[in-house]
């Protein structure tokens, strides 16, 4: 964190789930009074109608540690900079939070709307009637399926899951879960890309989703609408293997 007497800043704008209509007012307003705005590329394609003068320097995955104290610098001297994400601040820009916060006193959060939110209504679910989950965060047990494996089971609540972009998504996921006793005929939807051009839905059962050899976007989000009674657990005897 900086230490000067003069306290430095810089603002967090989220664009949302990728339709540039989406971008909220506030976020718009930061953008057009920005000197210098930064992020992966694909979000400044979103956000580039609001530039107006500003510098920009895109960053990866790889550089982005320098392109942010490069931004810090600049806050330092007094100039406005805006650093841009996909998405919801609250869901999956925690890392990216954290290193802005390292290099600065303050930072304006303005967040998007969230895809838990396209993706409900896409639905047709009410976010009153939804358990979210995500697995963006690396989990500190073995089991990062625990979680969502009791609440298929407790079958209370639709359920609306971020995959793992890395190494946790649909097919996977799926897979992990008729593992666990989930029955093989439980319902789930995956949406891809959502608010995008070529946004994409799915719709099938557990074990068809299984076995989908396609690759899913990193930009994916998974629905598990509450099941029937018949589509709750494999009973303990029908999962067990069979004995010769």
């Amino acid at each position: 964190m900086a230490s000067n007497e003069t306290k430095t800043s810089m603002t967090v704008v989220a664009v949302g789930p990728g339709d540039p209509r989406l971008l909220t007012l506030r976020g718009q307003q930061a953008l057009r009074d920005a000197d210098l705005v930064v992020g992966f590329k694909t979000v400044l394609d979103v956000v580039q109608p609001w530039i107006q003068g500003a510098a920009v320097r895109p960053m990866s995955y790889r550089d982005q540690e320098e392109v942010l104290e490069e931004a810090a610098v600049q806050a330092a001297q007094g100039r406005r900079c805006v650093v841009c994400c996909w998405g919801d601040l609250n869901v999956s820009a925690r890392e990216l939070l954290e290193r802005v916060r390292r290099r600065v006193d303050q930072v304006e959060l303005i967040p998007g709307i969230s895809s838990v939110q396209i993706a409900c209504a896409s639905a047709g679910l009410s976010l009153e009637d939804v358990l979210f989950i995500t697995l963006h965060k690396r989990a500190e047990s073995t089991d990062d399926l625990a979680e969502l494996t009791h609440y298929l089971k407790e079958n209370r609540r639709s359920i609306i899951l971020l995959p793992r972009p890395w190494d946790l998504m649909p097919a996977g996921i799926a897979a992990k879960l008729l593992e666990r006793g989930i029955s093989a005929d439980r319902p789930i939807t995956v949406f891809q890309r959502l608010t995008m051009d070529d946004e994409q839905r799915w719709d099938g059962s557990l074990e068809a989703c299984a076995a989908l050899t396609q690759e899913f976007s990193d930009l994916s989000i998974l629905v598990f609408p509450i099941g029937t009674p018949d589509t709750q657990m494999v009973p303990t005897d029908a999962a067990a293997p069979k004995q010769d």
